[in-house]
């Protein structure tokens, strides 16, 4: 269903010339995103409101032309690809915050913000908004509504969807609707609030949301603990949780991404260090005080080198070498497969012990990092794409992967999505039953098919 050069000038004419482009430079800027996968659009739109969103949809699905949402196109599943050609939907115009309510503890804003100035933001009122995804300097608030990210804090406060009380919403049919509440309690009909965010932009466009804040924590403190043994990393996350200590953050990283972080960055690691985790407690100044020591002390009975940050400018040091580490692996090859698993946290030694194996049995670069408090663990392969003995060796890798942390109680995404990249592998999941299920409130919401097609499911 690609775009005819009628309903381009009516594009044209819902937003103006100079937010409707089918140059073949701009069409370029908006056909990839973080996989590195290259789809070129039909066309590429920029609304700065609702009724320009509405207006779009509903000529899509009168006309039959294909609609993408996108937000930076930081996502790493394909999510914001234009597989099948048509319009993207770019939705970085609508960028406004447009109340921060202290005494009701909730923000009104709109998709195009960018996550970490909405961090500021509410910070500046003593609020706190906890999801914060590594891509939060230039990620959306829509993007991260539509993939339900994540992010370190994520084992104490949650993820996205437990922020998000209410939304606007342009459904395909270009109809505007409003889900959810702006209270801290409702439970009127069917939760469409929940089933849109995490949809991947399949459902619909959403135009603006109502997200919960909380207090901003007096207190946060920072550590770091090197192991000489990856598995005894593990193994102290385990017993940290056990012991009822729920710290803000625990980070890990690999002894590969300790030398490639330490090589990019030149700020001190341990590279001789196994693993190191890297922790936060947080709340008031007695509570974060007590928590730490109780986690020092136990990192420091499992034979951990413990640093503890004692200045906001040490803290933030170990944060930007945490945050390097995703570009910093681009040293160890031009191509990446980063995959997002979670298991049981009382089963990170055991995917820990087969992530090794795997390593040993392939023989590729393998990395892993990630939020060990919640058990999500990014495993990365680097290669060379264009090598197909890499490509093929991955691609098995990759499968046992998904089988093993499906064998141990966990999923194969935690907070990328399944987009286009993971579709192949989402009956090891997902059952036929559910999976039907699925398709048919996609029918539903989208019954002529126009909204980010070919994504989650091969419709």
């Amino acid at each position: 269903m690609s775009l005819n050069d009628s309903d381009f000038q009516i594009l044209q004419d819902i937003v103006g010339k100079d937010r409707c482009s089918r140059k073949p430079e701009e069409l370029l800027c908006y056909a990839y995103d973080a996989t590195a996968q290259v789809y070129l659009p039909d066309a590429v739109i920029f609304p700065q409101d609702v009724r320009e969103v509405s207006a779009i949809l509903a000529l899509a699905d009168k006309n039959g032309f294909f609609v993408i949402p996108r937000g930076a196109g930081s996502g790493l599943t394909g999510g914001s690809l234009p597989v099948r050609g048509g319009v993207v939907l770019v939705m970085n115009r609508m960028n406004q915050i447009v109340a921060i309510d202290k005494a009701n503890l909730i923000a009104h804003v709109e998709p195009g913000v960018i996550t970490a100035q909405f961090h500021r933001a509410v910070e500046k009122e003593g609020l706190f908004y906890p999801p914060d995804p590594a891509s939060s300097e230039f990620s959306t608030l829509g993007g991260n509504l539509a993939e339900c990210a994540g992010g370190p804090r994520a084992v104490k406060y949650g993820v996205t969807r437990d922020y998000v009380l209410g939304l606007e919403v342009v459904l395909p049919s270009g109809q505007i609707i409003r889900t959810g509440v702006q209270t801290a309690k409702g439970v009127v009909g069917y939760d469409l609030t929940r089933l849109i965010v995490g949809s991947e932009g399949t459902l619909g466009v959403i135009t603006q949301m109502t997200l919960r804040l909380l207090p901003l924590p007096e207190s946060i403190r920072t550590m770091t603990a090197m192991f000489d043994r990856m598995e005894t990393a593990a193994q102290t996350v385990s017993a940290i949780i056990g012991q009822g200590i729920i710290p803000r953050t625990i980070e890990f990283m690999d002894n590969a991404c300790l030398r490639c972080v330490e090589a990019h960055l030149g700020i001190g690691l341990p590279v001789e260090s196994d693993a190191m985790l890297l922790i936060e407690t947080d709340g008031t100044s007695g509570e974060t005080e007590i928590s730490l020591k109780k986690i020092e002390r136990l990192c420091r009975s499992q034979g951990a080198a413990v640093n503890i940050a004692k200045t906001p400018q040490e803290r933030a040091k170990l944060w930007q070498a945490r945050k390097a580490v995703s570009p910093a692996l681009f040293r160890y090859g031009p191509h990446k497969i980063n995959e997002d698993i979670v298991v049981p946290r009382s089963r990170i030694p055991d995917m820990v012990k087969k992530i090794k194996s795997l390593k040993e049995e392939s023989g590729l670069f393998i990395a892993a990092f990630g939020h060990a408090g919640d058990g999500n663990i990014h495993f990365t392969i680097m290669l060379d794409k264009r090598n197909p003995v890499q490509m093929k060796k991955a691609e098995e890798v990759v499968d046992k992967l998904f089988d093993e942390t499906i064998a141990l109680g966990g999923t194969i995404s935690g907070e990328h999505g399944i987009g286009i990249t993971k579709l192949p592998y989402l009956s090891k999941e997902i059952g036929c039953v559910e999976t039907e299920l699925m398709k048919k409130i996609k029918a539903v919401f989208d019954p002529h098919g126009i909204l980010n097609p070919g994504k989650i499911f091969c419709l």
